[in-house]
């Protein structure tokens, strides 16, 4: 039966080239991007903060600087100089607020001065502890939080020290918003991944038609190779392209016609046998009439003969009958090669006619120790010519004793609705798997050298497998080295009936259980 062919990814990748090119090549592709993009998307991320961070630190220095200056000034003799730090930072302060570009909070030991609208909670507590202990500038990313109901954001606080004449420096602290930087990110990031998309799908479009262009001649090669086998022997590839596909097309050509020259030799030697062989054997049954009847004459008076030539005319007698059972199965060879071969069809019981072959060959079975088993499961009606099957049957009995090695033959028949199978089983030197290829060829055998009780032409299977062909059947052997060996007939119930599977198995039981 045959397989389903699966269908998915795995069996396109299985099938097709150009799949497996694009898939590889974009694995690799996201490998390299994704590796690249990462690397770049750092890097940005990297640059744009620690530019705000220099930018606000530098924002924060000059700040700081310019309200020590302001603050070293202070009369501490008409003002209190913590309204002079108030009104200094007040300012500091608005000044910041326009363009949003930073908030300002100073703790001084009175009260706490920063921008409107920020939120204290805005500076994590990691910074205040470091600012007090630190002798410059620090820097900590941030959550922004908002006294007035605005939407939380990103930012980045710097928190140094204010010097005030007659007091402890003043902790201050710088919020800068980075808002601004984060939509750069987020619009970086979604550059990177558009344009890895982009550069994903242009490659693997570029690569599945690059593909396309290098298996196009491959693909023609396999058509131009599959037409070849299916006996389209005068079709030629274009011979088009660069050198190197040019190349393969002159090479496919020039094995085409090689071919060609080489199939067309054979057909013609192969005809001039068959033909020899249909000439000869026409042309020897004449003479082969004129022997058969001189011999029975002579038989008829062997024994008016002395023993040595009554011996004689015995040994004529069954060499005469060799020959003339070779030139029966050399002419029903050339009637299969000239497409002659007929059926007489009749509904026959299968079961009765094995068992009456099983009959006709019991004396060589003893003759070599052999003892013939049937195994049936009742009446097996199928249509069928009777000459034919019992000269399957006959073939298939008598190989399987001279090669069984004494030990039992093995018959069983069995049947289905729509087909009936027999299987002949052996024990005996059984067949090697160059043995199985080559059993069905004419005049072939496994053992020449092996002693013969039958004598036997080399035509019987294969004459028998045509036989089985003729009727639409099947005749496949099964076969192992000092295991035996099985021939399995598998027969259409109906001639014309299609078979699509035997009642019997070809392997037999026990050695696919085993």
């Amino acid at each position: 039966m045959a397989k389903t062919r699966r269908s998915g990814p795995l069996s396109w990748w299985g099938r097709s080239l150009p799949f497996r090119v694009v898939v590889t090549t974009v694995a690799a592709a996201i490998v390299i991007l994704a590796t690249t993009g990462l690397f770049l998307l750092d890097q940005s991320s990297r640059g744009i903060i620690e530019g705000k961070t220099q930018t606000s630190l530098a924002e924060a220095t000059s700040v700081i600087r310019t309200l020590n200056s302001q603050l070293a000034t202070i009369d501490l003799g008409t003002t209190s100089s913590s309204e002079q730090v108030r009104a200094r930072v007040r300012e500091a302060a608005e000044r910041g607020q326009v363009g949003n570009q930073y908030y300002l909070v100073v703790e001084t030991p009175v009260a706490r001065i920063d921008s409107r609208g920020l939120s204290y909670d805005s500076i994590p507590t990691p910074m205040r502890e470091s600012v007090n202990r630190a002798d410059r500038l620090c820097t900590t990313p941030t959550l922004i939080h908002y006294t007035d109901g605005r939407a939380d954001e990103p930012g980045l606080v710097v928190g140094g020290l204010l010097t005030v004449p007659g007091s402890q420096p003043y902790p201050i602290y710088f919020v800068f918003p980075t808002s601004s930087e984060q939509q750069t990110l987020a619009v970086v990031q979604q550059a990177t991944w558009a344009t890895g998309i982009f550069l994903l799908v242009g490659l693997a479009a570029t690569v599945y038609l690059i593909a396309l262009m290098v298996l196009r001649p491959v693909r023609a090669a396999r058509l131009a190779a599959e037409r070849l086998a299916a006996g389209h022997l005068d079709d030629r590839m274009a011979e088009v392209g660069t050198a190197d596909l040019a190349s393969l097309a002159t090479s496919m050509n020039h094995m085409a016609s090689e071919l060609d020259k080489k199939i067309t030799e054979l057909q013609d030697l192969s005809r001039v046998q068959q033909r020899f062989v249909s000439d000869v054997s026409h042309e020897l049954r004449t003479p082969m009439t004129t022997i058969r009847m001189a011999a029975e004459v002579i038989g008829a008076r062997r024994d008016q003969f002395d023993p040595a030539t009554a011996r004689s005319s015995e040994l004529l007698s069954a060499e005469v009958d060799r020959f003339e059972e070779l030139l029966t199965e050399l002419l029903e060879i050339s009637r299969f090669d000239a497409g002659a071969a007929e059926l007489h069809t009749d509904e026959i019981d299968l079961a009765q006619l094995v068992a009456e072959e099983i009959a006709a060959v019991e004396p060589l079975a003893k003759e070599v120790g052999c003892q013939v088993k049937l195994d049936s499961d009742g009446r097996a009606l199928a249509e069928v010519d009777g000459r034919r099957i019992r000269r399957i049957v006959r073939n298939l009995l008598t190989n399987a004793i001279e090669h069984g090695d004494g030990k039992p033959v093995e018959v069983t028949l069995r049947q289905n609705a729509d087909a009936v199978a027999l299987a002949v089983r052996d024990h005996g030197v059984g067949l090697s798997e160059s043995d199985r290829e080559q059993v069905f060829q004419r005049f072939w055998r496994a053992d020449p050298a092996r002693a013969r009780r039958v004598g036997g032409t080399g035509l019987g299977l294969a004459i028998s497998l045509e036989d089985a062909r003729l009727h639409g059947g099947w005749l496949d052997v099964w076969g192992e080295p000092g295991a035996g060996a099985q021939f399995r007939l598998t027969l259409a119930r109906k001639i014309g009936q299609e078979l699509s599977v035997s009642p019997w198995p070809q392997v037999p039981q026990e050695v696919a259980n085993g």
